[in-house]
């Protein structure tokens, strides 16, 4: 898989404007601040192609980037405290709608932030996640805030803490330093292969 062939498709900001789903899908969700954007940006090789945003909750909208011949799909931000109710809903509706479609899940990755415990969202995320039968891994952001010997106390925290089973990934990445980033590709790569096989 060519991650260098990146390309931003198309923002839907309701399911019912979704897309049919035609070819594998790399899925990526996670509270509002946790560096999704930053991630994206460094794993299809582009600085501004995801937007990255010093507010959080910018993403609204689910975004599609073309990647090789999967697509990318960013996820709206969860957890952003100021925002409205209507909108909050809206997100929610949005994230649903697409979970709920037929669609070709070749993986689902689950951000969360290194330095912190899981937060009852992410918990909430990984545990629809786990019921969902769906392929999926857990990418912790941020590690370059950590030395390495505290990163991996805090990944073995971060799994106890949400009972993840032994068959679900979990990398530790940094879009800063590009720690997990070559891991990240390859779990994507080998789920999309998967997918299509």
């Amino acid at each position: 898989m060519n991650f260098h062939l990146a390309k931003f498709e198309a923002a839907y900001g309701t399911s019912s404007q979704l897309p049919e789903s035609t070819r594998s899908e790399v899925s990526f969700a996670g509270r509002s601040n946790v560096g999704k954007s930053s991630l994206l940006n460094k794993l299809m090789y582009r600085k501004g192609l995801a937007k990255v945003s010093s507010t959080p909750g910018k993403t609204a909208t689910i975004n599609f980037y073309e990647v090789d011949d999967a697509n990318f799909v960013d996820l709206p931000g969860y957890g952003f405290a100021r925002v409205s109710k209507t909108e909050k809903e809206r997100w929610s509706e949005l994230i649903e709608g697409y979970f709920n479609d037929e669609r070709y899940f070749a993986l689902v990755v689950s951000l969360i932030d290194i330095r912190h415990d899981p937060s009852e969202l992410d918990r909430n995320m990984t545990e629809f996640l786990a019921n969902s039968g769906l392929p999926w891994a857990v990418a912790l952001t941020k590690a370059d805030k950590l030395s390495r010997q505290k990163a991996a106390q805090q990944r073995s925290r971060i799994r106890k803490l949400l009972a993840l089973p032994s068959n679900v990934p979990m990398v530790v990445t940094s879009s800063s330093s590009g720690t997990g980033i070559d891991e990240l590709r390859e779990l994507i790569a080998g789920a999309c292969q998967q997918t299509e096989e």
